[in-house]
C-alpha cells in the first residue's frame, strides 16, 4: 500500500475541489481525507495501490473545471487506518 500527503496550491477553494476529489478518490477505491487549509490551499492524505495513488495525484494536478492548480506538493506518508475517503471540516 502506498500513502502520500498532498498540498494543492492555487485557486482550489470555493470551486468544489474537495467534493470533486472525494468523488475521484472513491472511484479509484482510495482511502484517506481532504481538507481546506487556513492559507487557502487544500491538503490531503491518500492511501491505495501505487497506481491508484499516482492516478489521484495526476487528477489533483488538474482538479475540477473551475480550479486553477499552480502546484501539487507530494510527500511520502504513513498509511492511515481510515476507511473510506472523508472531507475534513
Amino acid at each position: 500500500m502506498a500513502a502520500v500527503h498532498l498540498l494543492i496550491k492555487g485557486r482550489v477553494q470555493g470551486v468544489f475541489y474537495r467534493a470533486s476529489a472525494k468523488e475521484a478518490a472513491e472511484q479509484m477505491h482510495l482511502t484517506g481525507w481532504i481538507k481546506n487549509t487556513k492559507e487557502g490551499d487544500v491538503e490531503a492524505l491518500v492511501n491505495g495501490s501505487d497506481h491508484q495513488v499516482q492516478q489521484f495525484v495526476d487528477w489533483c494536478r488538474q482538479g475540477p473545471p473551475k480550479a486553477q492548480v499552480t502546484d501539487v506538493i507530494v510527500s511520502p506518508a504513513t498509511p492511515s487506518s481510515s476507511s473510506g475517503f472523508n472531507i475534513v471540516r
